[in-house]
């Protein structure tokens, strides 16, 4: 059966050897001299191994007290940090966060499910909607955190990841023929302008075949062939699929940017690395296909 060490016995051998004698390690650790001795003698006994030996100047380090000096010292680290960690009052509270709802799938839920392992007393709360929604609520107060989808990162954000914008349309959709190109945007979205300013250049009619205030009435607008619409690559939908490459006019790229309020901590400085780390992870994963 395994045995267990005395950590002050092996504290009292770290010390000891750090001080360079019994004295010394005794004013250290703040004991007399007996008690540390009998700390190293019970600890010596526990080992069956002779660990120091004195010589004129103090003690010196046999050949298995030189082995065991090492693991002696992880094993009296491991128990400060454990104890230090314990200590510290985990952090609590909430945290809103801001999404545009079309970069919601795939990273968010891993990036929430990350941040509830690491911070589970901390409330993380997703509010979703578009870019120009979350950048009012964001200036107001009402978001902590802010990811938006735009041309460029404003005053105070930065830039996570860019990405192309594309046209999606239904499985074997007839839409993206059809002349004035009936188009599916939700009324606030920064897409449309650039959708809409893209065809004009390409001499291309179109028309607002669609317009509503939320992306399920778009999204299922669009997969029952009824018009075209434009998202960031890599977030279609398994509905929608995009419209090969010529048929509609190049739509450029956007910015993911990453906007936080004054005031942050420990955990939402995790936070921002979780949403760093997964948007440019997802970049390079569309890049390489």
């Amino acid at each position: 059966m395994p045995r267990n060490l005395d950590l002050a016995a092996l504290r009292a051998f770290v010390t000891i050897a750090s001080a360079g004698g019994v004295t010394r390690a005794a004013g250290l650790l703040n004991l007399t001299q007996s008690a540390v001795s009998m700390q190293l003698k019970r600890l010596e006994e526990a080992l069956g191994q002779r660990l120091m030996e004195r010589d004129g100047r103090g003690v010196r380090l046999t050949a298995q007290g030189e082995a065991a000096l090492s693991l002696a010292r992880r094993m009296t680290a491991l128990n400060d940090e454990l104890v230090e960690r314990m200590r510290q009052r985990e952090p609590e509270g909430e945290i809103r966060l801001g999404v545009p709802h079309d970069i919601v799938p795939g990273a968010i839920p891993r990036v929430m499910r990350a941040f509830a392992d690491a911070y589970p007393r901390v409330r993380l709360t997703l509010i979703s909607s578009v870019t120009i929604t979350l950048h009012e609520m964001f200036a107001r107060g009402a978001c902590d955190v802010m990811l938006g989808t735009e041309g460029a990162a404003g005053p105070g954000g930065e830039e996570i990841a860019r990405r192309p914008l594309v046209w999606v349309a239904a499985e074997g959709a007839t839409a993206p023929l059809r002349r004035p190109l009936p188009l599916a945007f939700e009324e606030a979205c920064l897409f449309r302008a650039a959708a809409q300013d893209a065809l004009e250049r390409a001499g291309i009619p179109w028309e607002i075949a669609v317009s509503a205030d939320n992306s399920r009435a778009i999204d299922a607008s669009v997969s029952a062939d009824l018009a075209v619409h434009a998202v960031l690559g890599g977030f279609d939908t398994p509905e929608l699929r995009p419209v090969p490459h010529g048929v509609l006019p190049d739509l450029g790229d956007v910015a993911i940017t990453l906007y936080s309020a004054p005031g942050g901590d420990a955990a939402r400085d995790h936070l921002e690395g979780l949403l760093r780390r997964a948007y440019a992870t997802a970049a390079l994963t569309v890049a390489a296909e």
